[in-house]
């Protein structure tokens, strides 16, 4: 079993060999940026911002909701549920603004 492993991964390998060396054409200059690239910037930056609006909205909803039901259901727990869950808030929009950063990075090479 060993010996068939080894076989497939030499093969394998040789194989891939011949499309990882091969070049079509020049790569861009130092600062310069291929187009494809810029493409795939452009949709990363637009998915990248999507998904943590989408998923920060979606955990500080749940965040506040259970808060709110803590307090809803022991009125007296109101000053011991607040000030974790102000935190938490912020720190879960510190991550959407953190990613809003990268995606104008990411943006700004376009």
């Amino acid at each position: 079993m060993k010996k068939v492993l080894s076989f497939v991964f030499v093969v394998s390998l040789v194989l891939i060999s011949g499309a990882a060396f091969a070049q079509e054409h020049a790569a861009p200059a130092a600062g310069e940026v291929s187009a494809n690239l810029k493409i795939w910037l452009a949709i990363a930056a637009g998915f990248g911002m999507a998904i943590a609006s989408t998923t920060g909205a979606w955990s500080q909803s749940k965040a506040l909701s259970t808060a709110l039901d803590g307090i809803a259901r022991n009125p007296g727990a109101q000053a011991k549920i607040f000030i974790p869950m102000v935190v938490g808030l912020a720190l879960i929009e510190s991550l959407v603004l953190l990613s809003f950063i990268v995606a104008n990075g990411l943006s700004g090479k376009i």
